[in-house]
């Protein structure tokens, strides 16, 4: 299951670590003012995506009995 990358409707490419977590890039969005909307569900705006390296500790930081040191 580690193997595989993970794709849905919230996460795509993501993988999931020697210990278990799930590492994925993550957005940082901007709610859309009611004029900017062009419908129902159009409501953010992603300013950037922040790499999953940025957003997730490192594996040798990792406390998961899972991982050997």
């Amino acid at each position: 299951m580690r193997a595989t990358r993970i794709e849905s409707a919230f996460t795509h490419g993501a993988t999931i670590r020697k210990d278990g977590r799930v590492v994925r890039d993550m957005y940082l969005a901007e709610v859309k003012a009611p004029k900017d909307s062009k419908g129902e569900w159009d409501l953010y705006k992603i300013l950037r995506t922040i790499p999953a390296q940025d957003v997730t500790i490192p594996l040798a930081e990792s406390s998961c009995p899972l991982v050997k040191r």
